[in-house]
């Protein structure tokens, strides 16, 4: 599927701690999210997590996961965020263009997201990105995949 929708903006004031569902979130060129602590954090200035991914560890016995819970910030549903790729190009409601720059993450130790989730599933599926146009997103925006990334193109080319 090569777009959905976002279920939750989700920020929060400290790095490696569950995130707060707000109602809305700014997204700032070359910045992130004004108001979270990963604002300006190089290349991982927005986190993503698909819902089907939360619903993964809700099936395995962990409930009361909440928006947020796994670190993230937009929190999407309907959009296959495992199949993106580094240099994949998002567009979130009308105006903000991300591009994906990680899959994944390494942890180097277990933070409180481990302890109070249970498990973390965003160094196996969480994706992150940079603003490329900002703009205000929350709950209910459209989530799509605009372009494939360069190396995709780039292989295509080739055959």
């Amino acid at each position: 599927m090569t777009s959905g929708e976002v279920v939750a903006v989700c920020v929060s004031a400290e790095k490696h701690v569950q995130k707060e569902e707000v109602e809305e979130v700014l997204l700032v060129e070359d910045l992130g999210i004004r108001g979270d602590a990963h604002a300006g954090f190089g290349h991982r200035q927005v986190s993503l997590l698909a819902e089907e991914s939360v619903d993964k560890m809700r099936a395995m016995g962990l409930e009361g996961l909440r928006p947020g819970a796994f670190g993230e910030n937009l929190l999407t549903r309907g959009l296959e965020l495992t199949r993106l790729k580094v240099g994949d190009r998002l567009r979130v409601g009308k105006d903000i263009l991300l591009e994906v720059t990680q899959i994944g993450k390494e942890c180097v130790e277990r933070c409180a997201i481990y302890y109070a989730a249970g498990d973390c599933i965003m160094p196996r599926e969480g994706i992150f990105a940079r603003v490329l146009k900002g703009g205000t997103a929350k709950a209910g925006d459209r989530i799509e995949v605009l372009e494939e990334g360069p190396r995709e193109r780039e292989a295509e080319e080739e055959k």
